[in-house]
Formats: C-alpha cells, sequence, structure tokens
C-alpha cells in the first residue's frame, strides 16, 4: 500500500465519524495552543523588563550604595555621597555623564490646586540626556543653578496637567512644602516605566533638595550621603575597565577594603541576566505544563485508536484477506494517527496564534508570538501522534486474519 492511499483511507475513516475525531483532536489542539501562549506570555513579560532596564538610558553603569556596620551594635556607616559623583566624572576615562538622584515627597501647591505626597526628585544638569527624558516646553537647570541651589522646578507632564491644566505651566510657581519654586520648564510625556511614574514627579536641582528636603546636619563633615549614582559610558570604551576604574576610586575615597566594599557595581546587562534567567524558569514551566496536555492529547488518540481497531476488526480481516499485508495494516492506522495530530496540531496553532494576539490585547500583560514555539507545538503533536498512534497499529496488524473475519 502506497503513502497516498494510506492517506485517503485514513481521510475516509476520520471524516466518516467527524464528532469523534474532534473529540480525540481536542487534547492536541488544547496542547499545541497552550504551549504557544504560554510561551508568548513569557516572552512578553521578558521583552517587557529588558525595555524597561533600556528605558532607563542607554550604556549605564548603576553605582549603589550598600551601607556596613562598624561594629556590634554600632550604627550604620559607609555608604555614596555626593562628591564621589563629580570624583567618577573627572577621574575615570571614559565616563561620558555621571547624573544624582536624591528623592523626597511633600505637599505641592499652585493656586487653589493641592496634590498630596508628590515626589520630589532632585538631579543634576545631565539628568535628560542619562535618562532620555525630552523637554517638551522651557528648559532644564544648569550646572550654575545647581550650585546656587536655585528655586527651580521642571514638572511631569501629568503633574503639570494637574497643577495648571490647559495654561502653560513655563513661568509659573509652585510651593514644595514651605518653598515656593519657578517653573522653568515641562517633560514630554514618559508614562510608568516599572513601578515609576516620571509624569508625575516634580524634578528640582539636587543642592536645594539636600538643603530643604532631605536635611542632613552632619552633611558638612561626612558629605550628603546618596542612594544611586548613574554613569553613562562613551559606547566604544571597555566597559569593564570603566567598572574596575570606579572600583578602585571609590574604594580609595572610602578607605575600605575590595572585601568590605559600601557599595555596589551594577550594569544594565546585568540587570537583564537576572532578570532572564527568573523568566526562563518561568517559561520553563509553563512549558512542561503546556506539554502534559499534549501528552494528555496523545493518550486520547492512543484509546480512540484501539476502540476504532475493535470496531474494525472485521474490516481489517477482509483488507488481509484480498492481500494486504501486516506491513499495510499498520500504515494504514499509523496514517490515520498521524492526520489526526497533524491536523489537531494545525487547528492548535491557529487558536494558539489567535488566542496570544486575544490575550495581549484584553490584558495588561504583553505577549510577543515566537516562531520557534508554532514549530516546536507543532513538532511535537506529530510527534505525539506517531508514538501514540504505533501501538494501536501494532496491533492492528497482529490481528489473526480467520478470526478478524469471523468478529461480529
Amino acid at each position: 500500500m502506497s503513502a497516498s492511499e494510506a492517506m485517503r483511507i485514513a481521510c475516509e475513516a476520520i471524516l466518516k465519524n467527524k464528532v469523534r475525531s474532534f473529540l480525540t483532536m481536542l487534547g492536541v489542539i488544547i496542547g499545541v495552543a497552550a504551549v504557544i501562549i504560554m510561551v508568548a506570555i513569557s516572552a512578553g513579560t521578558e521583552a517587557t523588563i529588558q525595555e524597561q532596564i533600556t528605558s532607563l538610558g542607554s550604556n549605564l553603569i548603576f553605582v549603589q550604595a550598600a551601607f556596613t556596620r562598624a561594629g556590634p551594635g554600632q550604627a550604620q556607616q559607609g555608604g555614596l555621597v555626593y562628591d564621589d559623583a563629580a570624583a567618577i566624572q573627572q577621574g575615570v576615562d571614559g565616563v561620558t555623564s555621571v547624573v544624582v538622584e536624591q528623592q523626597s515627597t511633600e505637599n505641592i501647591k499652585a493656586g487653589d490646586v493641592t496634590l498630596e505626597d508628590v515626589e520630589l526628585l532632585g538631579t543634576t544638569s545631565e539628568f535628560p540626556s542619562v535618562r532620555d527624558m525630552e523637554i517638551a516646553s522651557g528648559r532644564y537647570f544648569t550646572d550654575e543653578e545647581i550650585e546656587r541651589k536655585g528655586k527651580l522646578a521642571v514638572l511631569g507632564s501629568s503633574a503639570a496637567e494637574s497643577l495648571f491644566g490647559t495654561e502653560s505651566a513655563v513661568g509659573q510657581y509652585i510651593t514644595a512644602g514651605t518653598t515656593k519654586l519657578a517653573v522653568i520648564g515641562v517633560f514630554k510625556e514618559r508614562g510608568l516605566v516599572g513601578n515609576t511614574d516620571f509624569d508625575s514627579r516634580v524634578y528640582l536641582p539636587i543642592k536645594l533638595v539636600f538643603q530643604k528636603f532631605t536635611f542632613n546636619p552632619f552633611a558638612r563633615f561626612m558629605g550628603d550621603r546618596i542612594r544611586m549614582i548613574y554613569v553613562e559610558v562613551d559606547p566604544e570604551a571597555d566597559q569593564q575597565k570603566i567598572i574596575q576604574q570606579i572600583e578602585l576610586l571609590l574604594v580609595k575615597r572610602h578607605d575600605v577594603t575590595v572585601d568590605s566594599e559600601d557599595f555596589t557595581i551594577t550594569t544594565q546587562q546585568d540587570i537583564i541576566s537576572t532578570r532572564e534567567s527568573t523568566t526562563s524558569a518561568f517559561r520553563s514551566l509553563l512549558g512542561w505544563v503546556a506539554g502534559v496536555s499534549l501528552i494528555v492529547g496523545g493518550i486520547g488518540i492512543m484509546n480512540i485508536m484501539l476502540v476504532s481497531v475493535t470496531e474494525r476488526t472485521r474490516e481489517i480481516g477482509l483488507r488481509q484477506a484480498v492481500g494486504a499485508t501486516p506491513a499495510d495494516i499498520r500504515l494504514q492506522f499509523l496514517a490515520e494517527a498521524l492526520l489526526l495530530s497533524v491536523i489537531g496540531g494545525l487547528l492548535g496553532m491557529l487558536v494558539g496564534v489567535g488566542g496570544a494576539y486575544i490575550f495581549g490585547a484584553v490584558s495588561d500583560m504583553r505577549t510577543v508570538i515566537q516562531p520557534a514555539s508554532i514549530l516546536l507545538a507543532f513538532g511535537s503533536a506529530a510527534l505525539v501522534g506517531a508514538f501514540f498512534g504505533y501501538y494501536p497499529a501494532s496491533q492492528a496488524s497482529q490481528l489473526d486474519p480467520i478470526e478478524a473475519l469471523r468478529y461480529e
């Protein structure tokens, strides 16, 4: 029997019992669709995380304070100070910009409008370029204004709208706590990145924030404490060498050893790699869960094929009587099992791709369809059909022709 003849007979058998054939394929359809949708959700999550990290800026190194204890029962000491940023800018080759941020919260008032617990972010002059923020109107602070602790403010887009509505905010005044500030600029809309709403913030000169909103009486002796320094490096420079230079510089400035550093240095790629390892494990788990559906579908195919062999015992006997060999019978039933799994796989692909698009459209989670997952799911469905269809096909080929003809 030729392969084309086997497929023709298999098609006739499937069409003869349409409802049963569809129910048999349902397990494969669900399994294939589940693999595609699960992988799309995982890939979408991974892509969102990567975009959020890269949206912080490009070619960044993060230097973060890591406080240490001087001894049992003693207070924390060490960490980063504002002057460390200037030392990095001046003393490390390959650094293009250095940005420092200092946060606080205050009630903001403009006319009759009051916003409670607004985040104030003290920054340096390179903040817009390093953090990929664009000014929509007005301008940003200069180094001279920062040094003079100028009482100036730049508003996020939603903060400006909440305070001034459709009226231009530039040239207006706001009050943060008890400090009156002149608005000199408004940022373009940036949106929510991770858990940070850039548009609802009020941006101030960092030295003003140190003086008015995070006052530290010991700053004159110890320096103004900061939590993070963002270092933008030249794309052509060796990032690893720059990290080593920063580490040695800060170790010397803080009078600590390499084994007792009071700071940590990471890159965007470090953060992405850490998140990728987490999402990779999540994706593997989802893949295994979806794979179970395929196995269940394969068991369903084997079960129905065994029932089909029993129902068609007399037909098998007749085919053997007119010259069909055991190999022909095996090929006939194996082709039927394969056809069920392949059709189920094709339908599952359509359901999976459509389901991934719909899920991404109606939910807050992003989905990214991976072509590799479609091929993997379809190939797995075909293998499942071949694997679970072989035993029923083998059983059919081993029937005794005489007993088969006598079967009622």
